[in-house]
């Protein structure tokens, strides 16, 4: 059985792992997402989003300066222990994420977090764009919710991808230092600078 996109992104959503990873379970299950989620588990991939459960009140505040002293961003980055905290790792992711603020600007930390009124002006524009090009009307629906989730995830930090390494999300940089220190770890604010 083929896999689609639909399926791994919403078996994605669900588990927060990779979407490789997700794509091969779900492959190996035939698109069972609960056996999919048992040969996780097994494999011990889930061990990261187990992390997202825990509480988070320590942490680092990096900053990022542009080379001309006009753009900067502020990151806040909490983790469980003040040991991770101190640890040159997250120091340096903290630091990373900092400077990917300044080059992106992300609107907001998650998708979910995206304002009302800033999904209604995009699906107002969405729906606009797509009647000057006479879509019929079925269609408009699918189109303006694929593009809605395309801007949002444009502007939310976590499902952007990093600047420095186009091929991961800063989503999954963080989880990437989850997995290897055992502690959960979560952007808890961002503020982004210009003159």
């Amino acid at each position: 059985m083929s896999i689609n996109i639909q399926q791994v992104q919403s078996f994605r959503a669900r588990t927060g792992l990779p979407m490789m990873a997700c794509k091969k379970a779900l492959e190996e299950t035939d698109g069972d997402e609960e056996k999919a989620l048992e040969i996780l588990r097994k494999r011990g991939e889930t061990k990261a989003a187990d992390r997202a459960e825990r509480s988070v009140k320590n942490g680092v505040i990096a900053c990022y300066i542009h080379s001309n002293k006009k753009v900067a961003a502020v990151v806040k980055l909490l983790c469980e222990t003040d040991f991770v905290a101190r640890n040159a790792e997250f120091q340096a992711l903290a630091y990373e994420i900092a400077m990917h603020v300044t080059a992106t600007n992300p609107q907001f930390i998650k998708p979910e977090e995206a304002p009302a009124d800033f999904v209604a002006k995009e699906k107002e524009i969405a729906l606009a764009q797509i009647k000057t090009e006479g879509k019929s009307a079925d269609l408009a629906d699918k189109i303006v919710i694929g593009k809605l989730k395309k801007i949002v995830e444009e502007r939310a930090l976590l499902t952007q991808p990093f600047i420095k390494d186009p091929t991961k999300t800063i989503g999954q940089l963080i989880q990437d230092l989850i997995a290897k220190i055992g502690e959960n770890i979560q952007v808890g604010e961002i503020k982004r600078m210009e003159v």
